[in-house]
């Protein structure tokens, strides 16, 4: 018991000691724009405006976050003027997936080069998920069952050339097999519509948009394309514990806040320590949660790093896609 006592206790001493540090903002002298280059509403704006909304604390008194939806060009502008702004911390973007796909689909000029990652409050994973009355029921028996009907799965996405059609595509070379890609171009939620509908045979989409229906009954996750189980969903292996190491289909939707590149240091570290306490903040783990989204913890050079290799596999996915 007074060990329990005793773990609990620095819990709470480590989230004081991290809002001690993040109360320590001190630069901003006029209001911080936060570019959001999605349109309002969805998962990576609701997620941007809940971070926003728990990290003013730590902001000067009368200096505010002003939240600005910039989706022209599927979101490119926004990146492009953020990368442009003055490495001053006035102006951060919350950057998506897409800044690791863009450059290679010949999308953008802008790359996680132009930028200094902060925190990434989604990193989620994909996940395979199929109807809860399938003729498969495990992740192996679904490669299996593709194998003996080659071309005849169909899997929907939420649009060609997006994160779950290139997840389809890293699926079919990694396990050798070949689906139908079925895509919805206004977004995941028709394609798993489509199929509780019974339209489609399979979606590749994040745990958290299925979780009503999985909770419901109508479908069923086989399996997350990451490198350990994913904690709204621990009883579904990862595609690695199912199918043997080796299996490397680890893809993630991520949303990360980020400055220009060449931050200055104590800017960065600054929002960095804010953002800490942000992720560390109970408050903001069940507000997240309650939006049907896992909250990450990544902040700084994980972000950096996470864009980085993310920047690098799509690079080659991309590449191997088009020379077929």
């Amino acid at each position: 018991m007074l060990k329990a006592i005793g773990i609990a206790l620095c819990g709470v001493l480590a989230f004081a000691s991290v809002q001690a540090t993040a109360q320590e903002l001190t630069y901003p002298k006029k209001n911080i724009t936060v570019i959001i280059p999605k349109n309002p509403g969805g998962g990576t704006d609701t997620s941007a405006r809940l971070t926003l909304e728990y990290a003013k604390k730590y902001l000067p008194d009368g200096v505010i976050f002003v939240p600005e939806n910039k989706p022209a060009g599927n979101g490119v502008t926004g990146l492009v003027e953020a990368a442009h702004a003055r490495p001053d911390g006035e102006t951060l973007v919350m950057t998506t997936v897409e800044l690791a796909m863009f450059p290679h689909q010949n999308k953008s000029p802008v790359d996680y080069k132009n930028f200094t990652g902060l925190f990434a409050p989604i990193a989620d994973p994909c996940a395979l998920v199929v109807k809860a009355d399938a003729p498969y029921q495990t992740l192996e028996e679904f490669v299996q069952y593709a194998k003996d009907h080659p071309g005849e799965v169909q899997v929907a996405n939420s649009g060609t050339g997006a994160i779950y059609d290139l997840a389809t595509t890293n699926m079919e070379q990694q396990l050798g097999i070949k689906l139908k890609h079925i895509p919805y171009s206004e977004g995941i939620g028709p394609a798993i519509a489509s199929l509780v509908g019974g339209h489609v045979d399979a979606v590749i989409t994040t745990p958290g948009a299925a979780k009503p229906q999985i909770d419901a009954g109508a479908l069923k996750m086989l399996g997350v394309m990451d490198s350990k189980r994913f904690a709204l969903f621990p009883d579904v292996p990862t595609f690695n514990e199912a199918l043997g190491a080796g299996t490397d289909t680890q893809m993630r939707a991520w949303a990360a806040i980020a400055g220009p590149a060449d931050l200055p240091d104590d800017i960065s570290s600054q929002l960095v320590a804010a953002f800490q306490a942000v992720a560390a903040d109970p408050d903001f783990q069940t507000a997240m949660k309650n939006q049907g989204i896992m909250p990450s913890t990544m902040t700084g050079e994980e972000v950096q790093a996470m864009m980085k290799a993310d920047d690098e596999m799509y690079a080659k996915l991309i590449a191997e896609t088009k020379s077929e």
